[in-house]
């Protein structure tokens, strides 16, 4: 079976706009949220085992406010202007990524 990537720009894309998507379904109390919710997030560690550390990296993002800690996905180079591929709460990446992983991917700059 051929391995399918899609490419660093359309897998960008797709996470912002599904991040969109999850959170209008929020504001409209859809039952769409944590589908949208959990597919983002998946696609967010497609984005770093694809292409970490050379194009995306964790960053701990001590600026949003939030209920829990969360890592911004910082792209090394921008598309569309745009510098992060959204977040993703720290306790999701421990879940979803290995210790080595999280080591290897997370900026300390």
């Amino acid at each position: 079976m051929k391995n399918f990537t899609p490419k660093f720009d359309q897998l960008v894309r797709e996470i912002v706009a599904i991040n969109q998507a999850w959170k209008v379904s929020d504001e409209l109390s859809l039952n769409l949220g944590n589908s949208l919710k959990d597919l983002k997030n998946r696609l967010q560690v497609r984005l770093l085992r694809s292409y970490a550390p050379q194009e995306v990296c964790l960053e701990l993002d001590t600026t949003t406010e939030s209920e829990e800690l969360l890592y911004s996905l910082r792209l090394l180079h921008p598309i569309d202007n745009r510098c992060y591929a959204e977040h993703l709460p720290v306790r999701v990446a421990e879940e979803l990524l290995s210790i080595e992983e999280l080591q290897q991917w997370t900026s300390t700059e």
